[in-house]
């Protein structure tokens, strides 16, 4: 028996030369070995063997994807293969055989683990279930050795076109997540970029997976003509040749070919500009001057909205609802049915005739909210749909009655339960997690995967709400602000927001970004951990900001002065341990240099995946807010949340202050 098997292992090598004129290709682009203990189980290591020398390709339909499985408790074996989305089935196969071989070659014996990358291809084992599971690493990156021209403009069209890959391929379906574009770039160049993620994940860890990957490229590829970000779950590419065949699979119905609209470089079109106007000038002087200025002045009122806008508008003007049919859902916004009172007026739990419970926003008269915080809130609202955003159902302008009526949420607002040293026992480090989660991916939606970018300027715990599931919602888009795709910040002279959550380059100077953004989140966790307000944390006697007190904790590796008593007497070691990481990265998003701050695709991958290495913060700064000169305090416009108690304050600036 012996002699026969090896009699069989010997024809099974002849044929893969003799089909492949060599036994496999050249060594992996790139592989990683996971080492088991010194005596790895031989029974695991058989069952590997056996299934990787024995898999068979034997689906009917051949989509690039294969997962096999064998053994069984400790010694079963996982095995994943992923080809590129436009490879043919032929030489996707080839692919997958020849990694098969090699991988056994490259890692040794007590490998319990191991992933191993051609350019097309890639195979990965492990001694755990690895179906369907979103994972960032191990991975690597790589890049061109030449420099993009104009790179300020480059980099704008690239990421675009990764924004646009990104979607894409999340949308794919469970046979293929993939996705190709092509877009114009300054110098009469060409970009071609992928994106793909493994089938079997779902359209939100794909989405999150290519997320963090994006982010990565100013890491590895800051500015470079090519490069590419690879993960165990996903990768992307990008570069200024055709690497990819588009038309590969064009008669198959679940490709996702994704031609990118045309991106055309605005530095070009700046040039071509300039190079008119000089004729133009020259040629026509004053005459064509005094035309141009007449035009402009009839045609200005003339503008014809934009798409977007139009379909605001549209989205907007479904929602509103009657008066009347609002005043008796709230049984004529009785005092019983009073569920909170914020600065700009009160909330009403309301029920509409088909049963549906609501949560009525009424403006008061003399609120500070106006009809352009008004109609901001509402065309905002009507755009955005996402499962951490608090829905808006409808709204009223009648005279001077203005409502908001938002789906209604049993569990009130998050500050009443972390600030209350009775209910935030209810609120176990489990469902703590899910809550941050919850907002990291709410944030993540308004800043990067909306049809428009959104910077809320107010967050803090009583505009995140709690469904009864204890799933967070952001709420209160009065003060939110809307950005143009390619527009990275904005100033303003009036500051709007509440202290302790406020950036110092907002306060400072008015300017704010997603990175404002990003420091609110990093105090709004912090007081998740803590339960204690930002203003108001106690340590003994003493009274700091949460954020000094959190890096003194952090650098002594002492969670006892930071977390909430009742999470340390309930968790284990491995929460505690999560606990410190979330520290690290709050404080990372407390960093005074808006761009050491990290994004929030950063921040959602960084939450999702422990393997991944947080970078290490420096102390934060924090001024104190009293001194500030200026700064007079106003109601808060905090009338989205379902809280009793009404906000504490606001800030706002009449002027803007040199450093």
């Amino acid at each position: 028996m012996p002699r026969i098997s090896f009699l069989f292992f010997l024809l099974y090598l002849t044929s893969l030369i003799s089909h492949h004129g060599t036994i496999a290709q050249q060594d992996f682009l790139k592989y990683v070995c996971g080492e088991g203990p010194a005596n790895s189980n031989s029974s695991f290591r058989s069952n590997l063997r056996n299934l990787l020398l024995n898999m068979s390709f034997n689906t009917q339909i051949d989509y690039g994807f294969y997962n096999f499985s064998s053994g069984n408790n400790a010694n079963k074996v996982y095995v994943i293969g992923l080809c590129r989305g436009d490879i043919t089935v032929q030489d996707c196969r080839s692919c997958i055989q020849d990694s098969r071989v090699i991988i056994l070659q490259v890692c040794s014996p007590n490998a319990r683990e191991a992933i191993g990358w051609y350019d097309i291809c890639f195979l990965r084992y492990s001694n755990r279930s690895i179906f369907g599971v979103m994972e960032t690493s191990p991975g690597y990156n790589s890049s061109d050795s030449s420099d993009a021209l104009e790179k300020d403009e480059f980099k704008n069209v690239l990421m675009q076109m990764m924004s646009y890959l990104r979607e894409r391929a999340a949308s794919g379906d469970s046979l293929r997540k993939f996705a190709v574009a092509n877009a114009s770039c300054p110098g009469n160049q060409t970009m071609y970029g992928l994106a793909q993620c493994t089938p079997n994940l779902s359209n939100k860890d794909c989405d999150i997976c290519l997320s963090g990957a994006i982010s990565d490229i100013s890491k590895c590829c800051d500015g470079k003509r090519g490069g590419r970000v690879v993960r165990p779950s996903c990768y992307i590419r990008f570069g200024p040749d055709s690497f990819f065949d588009a038309s590969a699979y064009n008669n198959t119905q679940s490709f996702v070919q994704s031609p990118l609209p045309h991106l055309a470089s605005k530095q070009g079109k700046r040039n071509k500009s300039s190079r008119i106007v000089i004729a133009v000038v020259v040629a026509f002087t004053a005459g064509l001057t005094l035309l141009i200025f007449i035009v402009v002045i009839y045609l200005k009122p003339m503008r014809t909205p934009n798409k977007m806008e139009t379909e605001a508008k549209d989205a907007a003007d479904s929602l509103q609802m009657d008066f009347e049919t609002i005043r008796m859902a709230t049984n004529d916004f009785a005092d019983a049915n009073k569920l909170g009172q914020g600065g700009f007026g009160a909330v009403y739990l309301g029920r509409l005739y088909n049963g549906q419970e609501i949560a009525v926003k009424r403006l008061s008269r003399n609120s500070g909210q106006g009809d352009v915080e008004f109609k901001n809130e509402v065309v905002l609202m009507a755009r955005l749909q996402h499962r951490n955003l608090v829905k808006l159902v409808g709204f009223c302008l009648k005279k001077e009655e203005r409502l908001l009526v938002y789906e209604f949420l049993p569990n009130k607002s998050l500050d009443y339960f972390i600030f209350d040293p009775i209910k935030r026992a209810c609120l176990n480090w489990q469902k703590r997690v899910k809550i941050i989660e919850g907002i990291s991916r709410g944030l993540l939606y308004l800043h990067q995967d909306s049809r428009v970018r959104i910077i809320h300027r107010d967050l803090k715990p009583n505009n995140i709400l709690l469904d009864e599931d204890m799933n967070a919602k952001i709420s209160d888009f009065g003060m939110a602000r809307l950005f143009a795709v390619d527009q990275t910040q904005s100033n303003t002279s009036t500051i709007v927001g509440t202290y302790g959550y406020m950036a110092p380059e907002y306060v400072k100077h008015g300017i704010f970004s997603t990175k404002s953004d990003v420091f609110s989140f990093g105090v709004l966790v912090l007081e998740i951990i803590s339960g204690q307000k930002n203003g108001e944390f106690h340590i003994g006697e003493n009274i700091e900001h949460i954020g000094t007190a959190a890096w003194k904790s952090w650098s002594k590796g002492i969670l006892s002065n930071i977390a909430d008593p009742t999470l340390l007497i309930e968790e284990e070691g491995s929460s505690r341990s999560v606990m410190m990481r979330c520290i690290q990265i709050c404080l990372l998003c407390l960093q005074e240099n808006a761009a050491h701050r990290p994004s929030m695709a950063s921040i959602v991958t960084l939450l999702s995946s422990s393997s991944c290495t947080i970078p290490v913060p420096s102390e934060p700064f924090f001024y104190n807010w009293t001194s500030m000169p200026s700064i007079k305090i106003i109601p808060s416009s905090s009338f989205g949340d379902q809280s009793v108690e009404e906000s504490r304050n606001e800030l706002t600036f009449t002027e803007q202050f040199p450093r």
